[in-house]
């Protein structure tokens, strides 16, 4: 019976990682006074076909947010969840993360709504722009995307990819 239901599990997070988009690409678009924008079409064609386009947006790090796909978001949701409750850290980590966490869907016009707290967090103004990051989409400020970049020099980038991309020695399988 146990055997059962860990081979269902490992078979449900076979399925839903054979699910899962990675994006590629920048674009730029532009909040309405609402607080609405078009997913671009780039990104769009990105998505796979036939899923309804269902999104949760929320609170992303460096004043930006974050827009997963809803297929991406369940296997990071499930992780979250199963997360040791007693540990403080764990706590904070998960008021944090999923503090303003919103299902988002595109309207009739396809535009998705930014839910005015995520707006405030993002600090967003008219001019948006939207970053391809692996499983998910960042929103940023546009001027604030700028700076970001603006205060990165090339040889600090260099620095950052020898620290971050260094191989991981192979597990002793032990």
């Amino acid at each position: 019976m146990v055997k059962s239901v860990i081979l269902c599990q490992h078979e449900q997070i076979l399925v839903n990682l054979l699910k899962m988009t990675g994006f590629i690409g920048e674009y730029e678009a532009t909040l309405d006074a609402k607080g609405r924008f078009l997913l671009p079409a780039g990104f769009k064609r990105q998505l796979p076909e036939g899923e309804g386009l269902q999104f949760v947006m929320n609170r992303g790090f460096e004043k930006s947010l974050a827009l997963y796909p809803i297929q991406n978001w369940e296997p990071l949701f499930t992780d979250i969840s199963q997360l040791n409750d007693f540990d403080p850290k764990v706590r904070e980590f998960r008021r944090y993360f999923l503090n303003g966490a919103t299902l988002v869907e595109p309207d009739t016009a396809g535009r998705l709504l930014v839910p005015p707290n995520l707006k405030v967090h993002a600090q967003l103004q008219r001019d948006i722009v939207l970053v391809a990051a692996v499983n998910k989409i960042e929103i940023w400020d546009s001027n604030t995307y700028k700076q970001f970049f603006d205060s990165f020099s090339p040889e600090a980038f260099s620095k950052l990819a020898q620290e971050v991309m260094v191989p991981k020695p192979p597990s002793s399988g032990q």
